[in-house]
């Protein structure tokens, strides 16, 4: 039996859960998710908990019922705290601003790097180094946090670039200059 597929979800006040032909729609105050669910996972409501159940110990049956009671999860908390991404931006001459909708930054090329905020996700400035990345869905908050760091990713010998807040670089040693 899956560990994480066994556990039941707790459904905080506030929040409402629907499941509707293998469509799970959770509200919250931070939003509306929708997921789609495989039809061989059931999901029951009793009271305020959710529970994730499978038909049998099928190999395929096994592995959906872990991933589709962390995805129900996720939509729960996402609509109820919302997730975030931190990003570090270091480099010297490296900075990014908030202009309206749109983060602009400036990262060593000879353009400026402009991205636009969606309704789903909100972005934030709190210094010329920091961007706060925040949304309700888990996978979309990650998602646009990668490809912001995509726009100049950290380099290993100087560490210039933008970085997740907790992630380590690993430096390499630059060239000695030795010659023959």
């Amino acid at each position: 039996m899956s560990r994480i597929g066994r556990k039941p979800i707790n459904i905080p006040a506030g929040v409402t859960v629907d499941v509707k032909d293998s469509v799970v729609t959770v509200k919250g105050p931070k939003g509306e998710l929708v997921q789609k669910i495989h039809p061989n996972i059931t999901v029951e409501i009793n009271g305020d908990v959710v529970e994730v159940k499978r038909p049998d110990d099928n190999k395929l049956n096994r592995s959906l019922h872990g991933l589709s009671r962390s995805l129900i999860y996720n939509m729960v908390v996402g609509v109820t705290d919302g997730y975030k991404k931190e990003l570090e931006v270091n480099g010297v001459g490296y900075r990014v601003q908030k202009q309206g909708k749109k983060l602009v930054m400036n990262l060593g090329y000879s353009h400026q790097v402009i991205v636009e905020e969606t309704d789903e996700i909100k972005i934030e400035v709190p210094d010329p180094n920091n961007i706060i990345i925040l949304g309700c869905d888990k996978q979309k908050v990650g998602q646009f946090a990668a490809e912001v760091r995509e726009k100049r990713p950290p380099e290993p010998y100087k560490g210039k670039g933008i970085k997740y807040k907790d992630e380590v670089i690993r430096r390499k040693e630059g060239k000695t200059g030795k010659g023959k």
